[in-house]
């Protein structure tokens, strides 16, 4: 297959054409790739979460209940009796419920001593014990039923706070049927194996990854991608497990096993999520800790001072740590749940804390800041069909599609998808023969065909003079140049791109909003081609021809700037990703590798998930912080009130429950939305993804305007003047009406939705001077002489051909950042 020109050593690696091997040298140690990769004796970060270790002593999920019936029965049945004017049963009814709470309180701390955790709930054991004690019976009932709702609470915001990461884990696809021979079985879920061909039913899940057989297939992918639009699949486009069947039943090969699959991968991280402890929860107990010899130390202050030990129990009561070891881990998780429903997929609290003090972010290019899917914007046959050669652009795809249908390298997807969607008719090839690194060979209706390097596919031959300045120009613009020979003869070439984001820029910008100070592009590329994306996105540096080993030194290197964000894709991106403090991987269609060595996934195909995925963990630890601060304040300012007397046991449980449950509420805030643009509805929706799809097809002929400018020659006037004439007919038969309908009927939309004067004007303005460009054009082919243009004519022909060109890229790239991503479209992919 072809070669990019300046490509780096990730080509390779992504395409196959390298398995698993070993990527160093990286000083100190070696790095192999296999389904985990980490960086060999390397200690974790220390905001890594560690192994999970026994929670502070709280009841059960049954007991809770149990407890708070029992609790508050006591109470009610004290009052009751109190009431009824029987003070004994009262006394007895409210010891009940003390020992109901004091029992198993004491059992569950007793058992955390045993493992040398000293828990903060001693002071909750100490204020039960001496309301007991103390003959304080009323207030005893009242801080056991506090104590009790207060566990119960705890566990419900807990659940709520989880509520989409088990959701993730409730939706785990758990049927599955086979086809085998003339039948269809339901084997167990584990047997499935690559090549099996299934059946998905009317909502059902997607067992595993695969790709679809039938001709149409419409999928709920909400619960991997947060977006609430049902996705359409046609034959051939891969399917992802964890998508739910919202149409009718279809048949699909599978690709992966279960275990391999997208949402088993996706389980694994939600289950480490789960175990995790952030460093911000465990720095909240270690403070917790303190207030147990600060409380005792006020209670008995208060008991001295006063001869009262009244008032030492009235501490006690009110000198509850529940904001800091219930309201930040509900904060915490609420964050990495919120995070979860858009599609970002966090592997825990210590990620969320990580994320929220990054200031460095390193990119790598392909797959991340562009799309990572090369489509072909160009066909040359220098020769056509004709008299100085037989192939016309139609032909050479056709050929050459006929035999990538049998190659695995990355570009002949590409290549099959251009000469489908020209209508070309493919062949299947004879004795096809495939050499990593240089292309594949083969015959296809009888004639010799070769697909690749040029001075490969040409063999022996010299290169020819339209060869040579075509690897010039794809070297020097960063495109692909994929070369056909056809019976050992140089026939003609294919020209690919792949596309920087459209989304790119604008979430550079969002991220740099958001605190990042430093953006640095590292990728295997050449110089010339990073350095042109790097411009056009806006990054501060660009590390170009950087193997992995080398990305790992770089994402070291960039510490010394502050905390560190790493995002990537592939195979060459996992050790970078683990190198740093935060790994980032673009898991919809990344590798297994990558995305097992990040720390954060996302789902969603989409790089604007990630300035929300760190909007989302500074407000969550912001909100944790912000109920640590507020709770344990109040609680203090109680603790001095208890102390001089003016606050009795009773008053001060019920104002410890109220703190508590205006601290826990207050961190459920974190589930709220932060950042995110709102799905478009309607209209909005509609015409955005009518106008995107437009662009996809409008742009490769937009590509040709410059490849026609290049092509005009005085020497074939005739073919120069069809050239021109037929861009022309593309410029007014179809851009133009494109043009005038977006300002019809989209423009109105954007300039609702943007609000201010005029919020539309500059891209009128394109419009103006597109139409502009295109009358001098015609003009100019109004002027020309039947026999085609001279030489005198063909600089101005350049010229308006050029600017053209120029106008437009920059126009539809301005579009697809400003406005058509304002409505939260996925990008389309764009066609050959």
């Amino acid at each position: 297959m072809s070669i990019l020109a300046g490509c780096g050593e990730c080509k390779l690696a992504e395409s196959g054409w390298i398995g698993t091997r070993l990527l160093g040298p990286i000083p100190g140690r070696s790095i192999r790739l296999v389904t985990h990769p980490r960086i060999a004796d390397e200690p974790p970060a220390a905001d890594r979460a560690p192994a999970p270790r026994p929670s502070s002593p709280r009841l059960g999920v049954p007991w809770e209940r149990i407890v708070l019936a029992l609790t508050l029965a006591g109470l009610a049945a004290g009052g009751g009796a109190w009431l009824a004017g029987a003070a004994t049963l009262a006394a007895a009814a409210w010891v009940a419920a003390i020992v109901v709470a004091l029992v198993p309180l004491t059992v569950a701390i007793a058992r955390a001593l045993a493992r040398g955790e000293t828990g903060v709930d001693i002071i909750a054991l100490l204020a039960l014990a001496g309301a007991l004690a103390l003959g304080e019976y009323l207030a005893g009932a009242v801080i056991a039923v506090m104590f009790a709702s207060g566990t119960a609470l705890e566990h419900y915001a807990s659940a709520r706070a989880r509520r989409e990461l088990s959701a993730l884990l409730d939706r785990a696809p758990r049927v599955v049927h086979r086809y085998e021979g003339t039948g269809l079985t339901s084997p167990p879920l584990e047997d499935v194996r690559p090549r099996d061909r299934l059946l998905v039913k009317a909502g059902e899940v997607v067992p595993v990854d695969g790709v679809l057989s039938d001709e149409h297939a419409v999928l709920d992918e909400s619960v991997l991608t947060g977006e609430t639009r049902l996705a359409e699949r046609t034959s051939g486009e891969r399917v992802r497990s964890g998508a739910v069947n919202a149409g009718g039943p279809f048949a699909m090969f599978a690709t992966t096993t279960a275990a391999g699959s997208t949402y088993a991968g996706i389980i694994r991280l939600v289950r480490e999520a789960q175990t995790s402890k952030a460093p911000f929860v465990r720095l909240a107990d270690r403070y917790a800790l303190v207030f147990l010899p600060l409380t005792l130390a006020i209670a008995g202050a208060a008991w001295l001072a006063s001869g009262d030990p009244v008032r030492a129990l009235a501490v006690l009561v009110v000198a509850t740590p529940c904001p800091l070891i219930l309201a930040a881990p509900i904060a915490i998780i609420a964050g990495i749940s919120r995070a979860a429903q858009r599609g970002i997929v966090m592997k825990g609290g210590a990620v969320l804390e990580a994320l929220s003090r990054s200031r460095v972010l390193l990119f790598d290019k392909t797959g991340t800041l562009t799309m990572g899917r090369p489509f072909v914007t160009e066909v040359l046959a220098p020769g056509g069909p004709g008299p100085d050669g037989p192939y016309g652009p139609d032909e050479i795809v056709r050929l050459a599609a006929s035999l990538d249908q049998v190659s695995t390298h990355v570009l002949a997807a590409a290549i099959v998808q251009a000469a489908r969607e020209r209508g070309r008719p493919l062949v299947m090839p004879a004795g096809v023969t495939e050499e990593s690194g240089r292309g594949v060979r083969g015959r296809v209706d009888g004639h010799a065909v070769a697909v690749g390097r040029a001075d490969w596919a040409a063999g022996d031959g010299e290169l020819p003079e339209w060869a040579r300045k075509l690897r010039r120009r794809t070297a020097f613009e960063g495109a692909i140049n994929v070369f056909v020979a056809v019976d050992g003869t140089l026939a003609g070439a294919l020209i690919l791109e792949d596309p920087v984001r459209p989304d790119t820029a604008r979430t550079i910008r969002a991220l740099r909003a958001a605190g990042i100070r430093r953006v640095v592009m590292v990728t295997g590329d050449h110089v010339d081609v990073a350095e042109t994306v790097g411009a056009a996105v806006g990054v501060d540096a660009v590390l170009a021809e950087r193997s992995p080993a080398d990305k790992v030194e770089a994402v070291r290197g960039e510490r010394a700037w502050g905390s560190t964000i790493m995002v990537g894709d592939g195979v060459n991106d996992a050790p970078a990703l683990a190198a740093a403090d935060v790994g980032v991987a673009m898991g919809a269609r990344g590798s297994t590798a990558s995305s097992e060595a990040a720390d954060v996934v996302l789902v969603v195909d989409r790089l604007d998930r990630l300035a929300e995925a760190l909007r989302l963990a500074r407000r969550a630890r912001g909100i944790a912080l912000q109920s640590v601060v507020a709770g344990i304040g109040l609680s203090l300012a109680v603790m001095v009130l208890a102390a001089f007397g003016w606050v009795p046991p009773a008053a001060g449980a019920l104002i410890q429950e109220a703190i508590d449950v205006a601290v826990i509420l207050n961190a459920l805030r974190a589930l709220g939305g932060y950042g995110a643009a709102a799905p478009a509805r309607g209209p909005e929706a509609a015409l955005s993804q009518r106008f995107r799809s437009e662009h996809g097809e409008l742009l490769p002929v937009v590509n040709r305007v410059r490849a026609v400018a290049d092509r005009l020659d005085p020497a074939a006037p005739q073919a120069a003047l069809a050239d021109v004439r037929d861009i022309y007919r593309f410029l007014v038969e179809d851009l133009l009406p494109h043009e005038a309908e977006e300002e019809r009927s989209f423009y109105p939309l954007i300039a609702k939705t943007l609000g201010g004067d005029d919020p539309t004007g500059t891209m009128v303005r394109g419009h103006v001077e597109i139409a502009h460009l295109v009358r001098v054009l015609g003009r100019l082919l109004e002027d020309l002489p039947p026999e085609g243009p001279g030489a005198d004519d063909l600089p101005e022909l350049r010229r308006v051909l050029y600017g053209l060109y120029a106008i437009l890229r920059l126009h539809f790239a301005q579009e697809e950042e400003a406005y058509l991503s304002l409505f939260d479209v996925p990008p389309a992919s764009a066609p050959a």
